[in-house]
């Protein structure tokens, strides 16, 4: 057999053939392939990330746990004959915020499956600024999301490990800021920790170890126990909710409703497909079509189309009333409360009620606190 001959020129062409391919891959790599950074001319895709996983069992047993577990128990006050109003508690946020931050509030974005976490930071952000408002907490500061999802997933269930799976329950977090409370977010310098910023990877931490992670040993959760939630309270129906809106109370919601991307012409989103999600309501209307608002924590821009009022929060839609008691209807949605109970608050006179003017530069609108709660 005669040996093969090899070409001359062979191995060169393997050589270039190699940096053709190389410099090919490249390219697609830095024009956004694989995990690249995306081009700023391309559309991030909104992540959805869930996060509701249902404890019935235990669910139940904290509700047993408290001597009035439902808002007509704690709040009878609130269901005396009235005459209702719309309600719209973000606006006392919107204050708040710009008071203490200079500038618009605008609703984040949850970075994995912690919804629980952030329907009930948003509950008590709201019911702070409602209280700040009216002349009752002389601060406001916004929640760290990452220490409700901790303590719901670790100190609230009794175990030291909470697993790496995301997800938790509505009664587990109010379990966590009742008994336990609200940790801020701010530095928190002798504890070495910082949450002036939202942190997924934190919450992914944390929901496992507890609240202040591994090693913390119990001092983030000293904190969290100065800032206790006084009350809360199972809201089932739409009705129930929205008395306990008119009077200042947000109501967190736990359910698997799903609904579209797209309000319509009066803000409203139609029920569609299934979530296993949390959120939280923070307004009531009535008139020809009663519905609650609904913030979720999927950031500003998940859902489109027209808002009412004109100031509605981005991120925001509307529910139908039947639908909402749907919602609720789960047992395991709850209104918050920084009272002992669920007192009446008239929030519907003098600035509370009137008209919604058209927004004013920010500059003017630290000298006066111009947003209406009601109309």
């Amino acid at each position: 057999m005669r040996p093969f001959k090899r070409h001359p020129y062979r191995d060169w062409t393997i050589v270039l053939a190699a940096l053709v391919l190389g410099f090919a891959l490249a390219a697609w790599w830095f024009r956004g392939g694989s995990d690249a950074i995306p081009s700023p001319k391309k559309a991030v895709p909104i992540k959805r990330f869930q996060g509701y996983v249902p404890n019935p069992e235990e669910t139940e047993r904290f509700l047993k746990s408290l001597p009035k577990p439902l808002l007509r128990q704690q709040g009878p006050e609130l269901f005396k004959e009235r005459r209702d109003h719309d309600t719209f508690l973000y606006r006392a946020w919107y204050d708040a915020y710009r008071e203490y931050y200079g500038r618009e509030w605008t609703v984040g974005a949850q970075g994995i499956g912690d919804c629980v976490s952030w329907g009930w930071a948003h509950g008590a952000d709201c019911h702070l600024a409602v209280l700040w408002k009216i002349g009752e907490s002389a601060e406001w500061k916004p929640a760290a999301t990452e220490a409700i999802y901790g303590g719901s997933r670790v100190e609230a269930r009794g175990v030291t490990f909470g697993g790496w799976s995301d997800g938790s329950y509505g009664a587990a977090a109010a379990k966590w800021v009742k008994n336990w409370g609200i940790v801020f977010r701010q530095k928190y310098d002798n504890l070495g920790i910082d949450l002036t910023t939202y942190s997924a990877a934190r919450a992914k931490q944390w929901g496992a170890y507890g609240c202040g992670g591994r090693n913390d040993n119990g001092r983030l959760d000293n904190r969290a126990k100065l800032h206790p939630i006084k009350s809360v309270a199972l809201v089932t129906t739409f009705e129930e909710a929205a008395k306990a809106i008119q009077s200042g109370y947000p109501v967190v919601v736990c359910s698997g409703q799903g609904f579209t991307s797209r309000r319509d012409s009066q803000g409203f989103c139609a029920p569609r497909g299934s979530w296993s999600h949390c959120m939280c309501f923070i307004g009531v209307r009535f008139g020809d079509r009663p519905g609650l608002l609904c913030l979720n924590s999927w950031g500003p821009r998940w859902v489109s189309g027209p808002k009412w009022p004109e100031d509605q929060p981005d991120g925001s839609f509307w529910v139908d009333a039947r639908i909402a008691t749907r919602m609720l209807s789960g047992r395991d949605s709850f209104a918050v409360s920084g009272y002992s109970g669920f007192p009446y608050r008239p929030l519907d006179h003098g600035d509370w009620v009137r008209v919604e003017p058209k927004r004013k530069p920010l500059e003017r609108r630290f000298e006066e606190r111009q947003y209406a709660l009601t109309q």
